[in-house]
């Protein structure tokens, strides 16, 4: 069956976190809360925090999950005291702003041949973010956006996915998800029965079948011509 729709994650998908939310800008906002950190330790104490990460048994969004996540990885940093708390709590609200991301270069021009062939697109994402300001922003043209914040539930929920494809008016057979994480993106779509596309920019998951190492891939890989 010929694809109508395609969905899209959002983080680490089509944005990356720019200056804003790198390492150094933890270090740097820590200061103002006397705190001090070593931005060389942010990268394993994020792994450390992704392995902790408790998410409501109903896949239940919870701001305090992100909240609690950001803590561990400042006190993973070196942070210790009253000032971790209010330091995660200011890094959540700069992960919700949408000038602290970079689209990726192939985004664009992806969403623009998705267009011209007649597909419609949405944004499905475990954001908090305001999803419309973000499209704004970066002046993307889709056609309908789930943010877990609004929806309540996260991914994988199959809910999630369903909001979308029902506000895109679009069946689960005729339509596509692409995302970075296998778990959330990739088992959840093929759950409700999508098709899935994983978006392995970094080559960590090279034996992945419907495998993408950018989204310029995505248009072939759906048998457009």
């Amino acid at each position: 069956m010929s694809i109508a729709a395609v969905l899209f994650d959002v983080d680490f998908t089509i944005c990356r976190p720019g200056p804003e939310l790198q390492p150094e800008a933890y270090a740097q906002r820590g200061r103002v809360f006397g705190l001090r950190l070593d931005p060389g330790l942010f990268e394993p104490s994020r792994r450390a925090a992704l392995t902790e990460l408790e998410r409501h048994p109903e896949l239940v969004h919870e701001d305090e999950l992100w909240i609690s996540f950001s803590e561990r990885i400042i006190r993973g940093m070196g942070g210790e005291g009253k000032g971790v708390r209010a330091l995660a709590e200011a890094m959540v609200l700069a992960w919700e702003q949408a000038e602290h991301f970079e689209l990726y270069d192939d985004v664009l021009p992806t969403f623009a041949e998705l267009g011209r062939h007649g597909l419609r697109l949405g944004l499905v994402s475990n954001t908090a973010r305001d999803l419309p300001a973000f499209v704004a922003h970066h002046g993307l043209e889709v056609d309908a956006v789930v943010g877990a914040r609004e929806h309540g539930k996260t991914k994988p929920d199959p809910s999630i996915f369903a909001a979308a494809l029902a506000a895109l008016g679009v069946e689960a057979e005729c339509a596509a998800m692409v995302g970075d994480s296998p778990e959330d993106d990739i088992a959840g779509a093929l759950a409700l029965g999508l098709r899935a596309y994983l978006l392995d920019r970094d080559g960590a998951y090279p034996n992945s079948p419907g495998r993408l190492s950018g989204l310029d891939e995505l248009p072939r890989a759906l048998g457009l011509r």
